[in-house]
């Protein structure tokens, strides 16, 4: 019975601190944990590496998403992903958004914008290095 008890009272605390992220605001695209790197390239470093299921497992539900898909079969083979206030510049100042092109389920370049995602010719761009080259 004490098992239980603890078990109830741990799970009210773990309700109580998603409920509290989702009542401060919280909304799609904008990352209110520290758990990834706010500067430029760690970020880049970090997120070159993952997959869309890991991005979304990490960042949430990005703020916009455009895909672009092959006509034949509907196929998703390309995603324009923006969020909001992730990133910071080298003064410590937040880039309004950060923009991840995604090419076949691997990001493949990163622009840090600022602006609302509008005008993606200003911005910082790193393109993301191929984890596997050779396809494997």
């Amino acid at each position: 019975m004490r098992a239980q008890t603890w078990l109830h009272g741990v799970l009210a605390v773990g309700l109580l601190s998603v409920s509290s992220a989702l009542w401060a605001g919280a909304t799609p695209g904008t990352v209110t944990t520290g758990a990834i790197p706010e500067d430029e390239q760690a970020f880049v470093d970090k997120v070159g590496k993952m997959s869309r299921a890991e991005l979304i497992a990490l960042l949430g539900e990005p703020a916009r998403a455009e895909d672009v898909k092959l006509k034949d079969s509907g196929r998703v083979v390309a995603s324009i992903w923006h969020y909001h206030n992730i990133n910071k510049d080298a003064k410590g100042a937040y880039y309004p958004t950060t923009e991840l092109d995604i090419v076949e389920d691997q990001v493949s370049v990163v622009v840090f914008l600022n602006n609302d995602g509008s005008d993606a010719s200003s911005g910082q761009t790193y393109e993301v290095p191929n984890p596997n080259p050779a396809g494997i």
